[in-house]
């Protein structure tokens, strides 16, 4: 079991939970609006930093681990407003 965690411009939620759903993973939680900053700068959802951001989480099993990465890789590279998409993927050593 992993945890994956994906953070992206929220604008992009729809085409996250399609991936997701492709993946056939039905289960995670969504923080909807987060602050922070990538290499763009600080994001904090005003007219100056539009790019609000989310970040989902999700206990994965490691055969699923591989597709969704591809798939989140695809969508980033699909275009430019696409890539401050990340994925960090983490050991799940205990779970309930």
């Amino acid at each position: 079991m992993k945890l994956i965690q994906i953070h992206y411009h929220f604008e992009y939620t729809e085409a996250i939970e399609a991936i997701l759903d492709q993946q056939d993973i039905g289960n995670f939680v969504r923080y909807a609006m987060v602050e922070g900053r990538d290499r763009d700068g600080k994001h904090f959802g005003s007219k100056i930093f539009p790019g609000s951001s989310s970040v989902v989480q999700v206990q994965a099993p490691d055969d699923k681990v591989d597709g969704l990465l591809d798939d989140l890789t695809r969508f980033r590279e699909a275009e430019a407003s696409h890539r401050h998409l990340t994925a960090l993927v983490l050991p799940v050593e205990k779970s309930l």
